[in-house]
């Protein structure tokens, strides 16, 4: 397979640098486990999406995937939650750090959400983008200023010692990383770090490696897309308010504008003193966010 590389932001990249297996590979490994009586599922694209849409996940594991990348360390810390995955980083102990930075373009610059703890939503003014960008830019010139000054050999000892000097570099210091991963752990990574509820940056980098990987395995990747990354699922709350809407109000069904309709009903649901289905705030809000 040749090496597929994209450039991303500013300093980073992604290489697609090697991919074990195939379509095959899935397809050979879970008919082993079912034996001579599972011939007559022949076709390897009804066999992968049984396998995916049952979650039968270990023939998937028997394909790993491999990458080269770039990428600024505080996005490198959510790559590392994948515990599944192997990866060898770049030494900061044994080779001098880069100074290349990551700095949030313009139209990712925006307010803390609030509703959302952990994300940004709205707008700002030009003006509040410029000063945060000024803002930004003079602490990331501050440390690799600091950390060159602590690394320097002008002194009688050469320098403080490297381990010890990248402690003042930011976490949007950039590293480098192997990192090698199993499909079906790969899916999994696609389908949280892609979801619109993560970080712009790490989907960034989750979209490019999934359209990178997609060409290699394509009738898992179109079974993957079918019943897990555009998928939506239902508690059982969840479906109790569905169905519930559906016997008390059997004029939806008849409805134009059904996805309007149907958040209106549940709405009138949720205000019902009578009724109590045991779902919090936010879970009546993300029902209504699965109907849309």
């Amino acid at each position: 397979m040749k090496v597929k590389e994209q450039k991303l932001h500013k300093h980073g990249f992604v290489r697609f640098i090697d991919i074990m297996g195939d379509d095959n590979s899935i397809a050979d490994a879970a008919r082993v486990s079912y034996g001579e009586g599972t011939r007559s599922v022949s076709d390897n694209r009804n066999l992968i999406r049984y396998l995916v849409r049952n979650k039968h996940t270990s023939p998937l594991e028997m394909v790993e995937v491999k990458f080269h990348l770039k990428l600024p360390i505080f996005i490198m810390r959510q790559l590392v939650r994948h515990r599944t995955a192997s990866l060898n980083e770049y030494s900061g102990r044994y080779s001098i750090m880069t100074d290349e930075c990551y700095e949030p373009s313009d139209d990712y610059l925006q307010p803390q959400s609030q509703s959302n703890k952990q994300g940004r939503d709205g707008e700002l003014s030009d003006n509040w983008k410029l000063s945060y960008k000024q803002k930004i830019y003079e602490a990331i010139n501050k440390a690799n200023v600091a950390y060159k000054f602590l690394i320097g050999n002008n002194t009688p000892h050469g320098g403080l010692s490297r381990e010890l000097a990248r402690t003042v570099l930011p976490v949007s210091n950039y590293t480098e990383c192997y990192w090698k991963i199993d499909l079906h752990n790969f899916f999994h990574f696609c389908r949280l770090r892609m979801d619109s509820h993560a970080q712009q940056e790490i989907r960034d980098y989750a979209k490019v490696m999934y359209e990178m990987v997609k060409p290699e395995i394509p009738i898992a990747a179109e079974a993957f897309e079918d019943y897990s990354l555009y998928s939506v699922s239902l508690s059982r709350m969840e479906r109790n308010v569905i169905q519930y809407v559906f016997e008390t109000f059997p004029e939806i069904q008849q409805t134009s504008g059904f996805t309007q309709s149907m958040k209106s009903y549940i709405d009138r649901v949720k205000k019902s003193e009578d009724l109590d289905f045991g779902m919090t705030a936010r879970e009546w809000k993300e029902l209504k966010e699965k109907i849309k």
